[in-house]
């Protein structure tokens, strides 16, 4: 159960968008959080290579150091969800024991976690390759690309499942935006 932020009566949660890299989780976390604050509603967006650029400076791709990563990441989303801000963290957090590790941070704390799994087939990612990791990798400039030669554990049971495949941006805003409604977070 979530607590009311002190005199703002909303109540904060980490929505946790986790998917393979070029999934469409920041680009979707955008979307909404421009939608959500259209409403009034206080929203942050904690997007894991902004985060990771700062908070995480140093940290390398290791299984520990994403851990690290994620947990970091995970703190602060619970911190400010606690004051009743919605946080989206697009972030891919490979690791179902990282995710794990962060929903029981927000469970000690009485703040709601949400896992939303962006789920985009690893072609479709490739097609995007937003940051151009995947033609990088497949030309042997770098490996532990998540999903290709290093492992992303799919969510078993999110919350909330977003198909990105043949839809568009506003469409899954739209469908993420109705299953916070019916959570009472939009």
């Amino acid at each position: 159960m979530t607590r009311s932020a002190a005199g703002t009566g909303e109540r904060g949660a980490t929505v946790w968008l986790t998917g393979l890299p070029s999934a469409g989780k920041s680009t979707l976390a955008r979307a909404l959080a421009g939608r959500l604050r259209a409403q009034g509603r206080r929203v942050e967006v904690l997007d894991g290579d902004e985060i990771r650029a700062f908070l995480s400076q140093g940290l390398g791709f290791t299984r520990q150091d994403r851990h690290t990563n994620v947990t970091r990441i995970g703190f602060v989303a619970q911190k400010l969800a606690s004051h009743g801000v919605l946080v989206l963290a697009p972030v891919i957090a490979p690791y179902a024991f990282s995710r794990a590790a962060v929903r029981e941070g927000h469970a000690a704390g009485g703040t709601t976690f949400l896992e939303v799994h962006v789920a985009t087939p690893v072609g479709l990612c490739r097609e995007r390759d937003v940051k151009g990791l995947y033609a990088r990798q497949a030309a042997g400039e770098i490996s532990g690309l998540t999903g290709v030669d290093d492992p992303y554990e799919a969510p078993v049971e999110p919350e909330f499942r977003v198909r990105t495949q043949s839809r568009s941006v506003a469409e899954s805003a739209d469908e993420l935006h109705a299953f916070l409604a019916e959570r009472g977070l939009a």
